[in-house]
């Protein structure tokens, strides 16, 4: 079962290289139970593809695999999907790894029709490469946490007993 963009990829352009979302933006993965989304929300702000510069000929970062790089955007920031209730609801989020993220992408680029060379080109990219933002993400993520002084985990802080939603 492939997966499918539910929505048109809807920007406002911020500068040189980075976009933000007017409007939600879903991939709905390609699962057999078909209930697991990647959502990303308006106001979401992405860079597409990270391409260095010098390759931005070949392979520019807004690129026909544009739709599958914002949803991996997502992914490596956020690392969860949404599981679905049947009549559609969001259900619960799940936690995904660096690598279940890039097999997103490769999933997004092929829903896309990106050809076979550049989507193995930018999975193995990211393979390579990834860990360096997915860390960076995760580093950041805690450095915040600390200088709250309160642990946050999928969106929810906790401080003093209580739980309170962003």
């Amino acid at each position: 079962m492939a997966g499918k963009f539910l929505d048109p990829l809807i920007l406002e352009f911020l500068d040189s290289c980075q976009w933000r979302l007017v409007e939600r933006f879903d991939f709905h993965l390609g699962t057999p139970d078909g209930r697991q989304r990647v959502i990303v929300t308006a106001d979401f702000v992405t860079d597409f593809a990270s391409v260095p510069r010098i390759l931005w000929p070949l392979l520019p970062p807004t690129g026909p695999y544009g739709k599958a790089a914002v949803i991996h955007d997502r992914l490596y920031r956020h690392r969860t999907i949404a599981v679905m209730t049947l009549d559609g609801n969001e259900e619960w989020q799940r936690e995904v790894t660096r690598a279940e993220s890039d097999r997103i992408f490769l999933e997004g680029m092929g829903v896309l029709g990106v050809s076979s060379v550049i989507r193995r080109a930018l999975y193995l990219a990211v393979r390579l490469g990834g860990w360096v933002p997915w860390r960076r993400y995760r580093s950041a993520e805690r450095s915040m946490v600390n200088r709250a002084g309160r642990e946050s985990y999928f969106g929810v802080e906790v401080a003093d007993g209580h739980d309170e939603i962003e």
